[in-house]
């Protein structure tokens, strides 16, 4: 369990005027943590507190990622806080989504990233997906295309042709997550990749990238230079 030892903060420093002076990304882990949590619990401050929940669960993906059971064994959290929290990560879910379908996948690689990452990450099992883009790069939909193990998944290139006809895509990019956290492909990846990339281009159908997502870590392949 958390050590309840308490320090004192001062309030000069109190994330919400620094969220409010520089804007949300100047803020560390725990001072973002502790505005979501806006309490502490008796006899600890609440940017103490958010302190001790990023130890206790390795970081802040180890929290937002934990299990419910081991979430409320926290003293000072409970369902509130885990309901509160999971439909804060889908909101940010569904804003880089909506985000991506306005904005040019080529012109805001880090939207894209952002947003596969918001989707695979946090997945126990390989899952392939694939997104469809229309001739101004940007994107029409993504679907889930293929469902794997802990540390493989197989993929058919004629089924990823067969949906990009069906939507009449331009362009593909494809993804895919590493639940063991590491992102660095596979000579397996490497060579499913180029077999989508030959089977599109038989029908002008470009595939743009690859990106290979692990906890906290991605791979490009168009940045790698590989596509």
């Amino acid at each position: 369990m958390i050590n309840t030892t308490v320090k004192v903060w001062s309030a000069q420093g109190a994330p919400r005027e620094k969220l409010l002076q520089n804007g949300a990304s100047s803020l560390s882990d725990d001072e973002l943590l502790a505005i979501f949590l806006r309490t502490g619990v008796s006899g600890v401050h609440v940017l103490d507190f958010a302190r001790q929940l990023l130890k206790e669960f390795g970081s802040l993906y180890g929290l937002i990622s934990a299990d419910y059971v081991r979430f409320c064994d926290i003293r000072g959290l409970g369902l509130a806080k885990y309901s509160q929290l999971q439909a804060s990560v889908e909101l940010s879910r569904r804003f880089l989504g909506h985000q991506l379908a306005k904005e040019c996948s080529i012109n805001n690689p880090q939207i894209t990233r952002r947003y596969l990452q918001s989707l695979l990450a946090q997945r126990d099992r390989e899952i392939f997906i694939v997104m469809f883009l229309n001739n101004q790069n940007r994107v029409l939909y993504h679907k889930e295309m293929f469902t794997g193990t802990l540390n493989s998944v197989e993929v058919h290139p004629r089924e990823i042709v067969r949906e990009a006809l069906k939507s009449n895509a331009a362009a593909v990019i494809l993804a895919h997550n590493h639940p063991s956290g590491m992102a660095e492909p596979s000579q397996a990846d490497r060579y499913v990749t180029e077999k989508v990339r030959e089977a599109c281009l038989l029908l002008d159908i470009q595939v743009l990238d690859h990106i290979v997502i692990g906890r906290g870590e991605y791979v490009s392949f168009a940045e790698r230079g590989w596509i």
